[in-house]
């Protein structure tokens, strides 16, 4: 039973379900290396986001405190030594679908950062949020996630936290809801169909976002803790996971990720600009690309990046 559909619920955590803490085995040793290694840890309990943050929420926090998000500033160049001066516009990374077959170590075949484009626009100068209003909210960098969140009375939720979440009480599993990615036939996240990135079949029925109750809920009532979007959380990234603890008494708990200084990207010395983990995957995942739309799996996102596939959830930590 999630806890959070009880009637008697505090009112902060309405929408929220009550995670029961306990220890898991965090990260995998089968899949992509910055995953491993899977090692125990311990989080205690905490109520978290039944669904992703919607555009109807969002606007309501905006409408709110009057909060402009990063993707509506232009940048400031001093922040991005060496950019073109015609690039400094506002406005935020899209996934924009090629026609045909392309390199797929080139990921700018599909990524155009669109001038205008932002959470109320998420196609760009032109479109609007009609229709998508019980959408997760999309392109907020991570600032942005962090200002609804103290609004809302929430945090961030750490990667531990997250990942005990989203196996819903099924730790061990393939996916978050078993070992068959389409069990019977049938689409359990809003993920990727066909040849990644030119060929979608929308088998699912979506091309890009899709309401956050479109798909089952997971063993806690949590809907897309996979596909949909990926989900800011508060960890600074690593490469790799921490060793195992040598002793059961020795299992970390509540572990918050680690130092910023390992977060930076190494390609990139000269913009010193912190990366977060996010979670989960999102609708751009797919078989023939990126497996990423299991539990244990993350991705570093630098914290002022803002995307059409990035959203989050918040908690609220017990105690």
């Amino acid at each position: 039973m999630v806890d959070g559909a009880a009637l008697d619920v505090p009112a902060h955590t309405r929408g929220m379900a009550r995670i029961s803490g306990g220890t898991f085995r965090m990260g995998s040793d089968k899949h992509y290396p910055e995953e491993a290694p899977s090692h125990g840890v311990s989080v205690d309990s905490f109520w978290i986001d039944a669904t992703p943050v919607t555009n109807r929420q969002f606007r309501a926090f905006v409408e709110a405190t009057g909060y402009t998000t990063f993707a509506e500033l232009a940048p400031d160049p001093k922040d991005y030594p060496g950019a073109l001066s015609h690039m400094l516009r506002a406005g935020s990374l899209m996934f924009d679908p090629p026609t045909h077959p392309v390199d797929l170590r080139d990921w700018s075949q599909w990524w155009t950062f669109k001038f205008g484009a932002n959470w109320r626009k998420p196609y760009g100068s032109g479109s609007s949020l009609k229709g998508l209003d019980d959408h997760p909210v999309v392109h907020v960098a991570y600032r942005d996630a962090e200002a609804y969140a103290a609004w809302a009375g929430k945090v961030l939720p750490t990667e531990a936290e997250w990942e005990f979440a989203a196996w819903g009480g099924r730790e061990g599993a393939e996916f978050a809801w078993g070992d068959e990615l389409t069990p019977a036939g049938r689409h359990m996240a809003n993920i990727w169909q066909g040849n990644f990135p030119n060929e979608n079949s929308k088998a699912d029925g979506f091309a890009r976002t899709s309401p956050v109750a479109a798909f089952p809920a997971n063993g806690y009532g949590l809907h897309d803790m996979i596909g949909n979007v990926w989900e800011w959380t508060a960890d600074f990234w690593s490469t790799r996971h921490p060793t195992d603890a040598p002793k059961a008494c020795c299992v970390p708990q509540n572990p918050r990720g680690g130092p910023e200084a390992d977060s930076y990207d190494p390609r990139q010395p000269a913009i010193r600009i912190p990366r977060k983990v996010l979670k989960g995957g999102s609708h751009l995942c797919a078989p023939s690309y990126c497996r990423r739309y299991r539990p244990a799996a993350r991705h570093a996102e630098p914290v002022d990046t803002s995307t059409s596939h990035v959203g989050f959830r918040c908690v609220v930590r017990e105690g």
